[in-house]
């Protein structure tokens, strides 16, 4: 992503909240009202949804164009999307700050501070836990929102997290995004997006190998590779946070 905006921080990071009967009716209500506004506004096509499976632990790995990704993605699969997000979004003051907050809870938003020291080991113990309940876990790889709209190099954790679980992954490309909402701010107009996920990928035969770089590096451009398939965004071998800075 969790249905409460609390997260537990324990001595390997934050957990993933428990998820009771009420805060699931939450998700169904926002997927159902919200999701079928969604689709209307941004005529929203999903192609290969179907190859999501429909149980045990999975890892959804995909392209991260603006804002508006982390609310077309949870409201477009089955299943509940659990995923990490800026402890900001559900902080915020005012109505807007409560709207926000019970929104990204709702559908499955697990707040971190990732500005932290401990940022990139919470994700990963947190990442890590969500599939060894057996769920959805969600991760933008580059870290971060393209700057340019180009895909960029991925963050290893992606790796680190299918090794040690042993989930699938599951790549997938968000398409259009960004030509709604330019530079992730203000409200999105409305217009086509296509949300698109590839065949399920496996690393079995890396299995014990989650401490070697180079198998880390191999098994998260394996990845990259079928996002900018799927996206057909041009490929950018370096990080977006330097690309950021530059």
């Amino acid at each position: 992503m969790v249905l409460t905006c609390t997260v537990l921080v324990g001595r390997t990071g934050p957990r993933p909240p428990t998820t009771p009967e009420d805060s699931l009716s939450r998700f169904a209500f926002i997927k159902a009202v919200l999701g079928s506004v969604l689709r209307l506004m941004f005529r929203l096509r999903v192609e290969g949804a179907e190859r999501i499976p429909g149980s045990g632990p999975v890892i959804l790995a995909g392209n991260h164009l603006t804002f508006i990704d982390s609310m077309i993605l949870p409201l477009v699969v089955d299943r509940q999307v659990f995923f990490i997000g800026k402890d900001e979004y559900v902080t915020g003051k005012g109505l807007k700050g409560r709207l926000m907050a019970w929104f990204f809870t709702g559908v499955g938003m697990i707040p971190v501070d990732r500005d932290g020291a401990g940022a990139a080991v919470a994700a990963l113990h947190t990442g890590r836990r969500v599939l060894e309940e057996g769920r959805v876990f969600g991760i933008y790889p580059e870290g971060t929102r393209s700057p340019d709209g180009r895909l960029y190099r991925g963050r290893t954790g992606i790796a680190r997290l299918t090794l040690m679980t042993g989930a699938p992954v599951v790549p997938f490309a968000l398409i259009g995004t960004d030509k709604l909402q330019p530079g992730g701010s203000g409200l999105p107009r409305p217009g086509r997006v296509t949300v698109r996920f590839g065949e399920p990928m496996e690393f079995s035969r890396y299995e014990g190998m989650d401490r070697d770089r180079y198998v880390l590096r191999a098994v998260t451009d394996s990845v990259m590779a079928e996002v900018m398939r799927l996206s057909g965004q041009e490929y950018v071998d370096m990080y977006a946070t330097k690309a950021k800075a530059a």
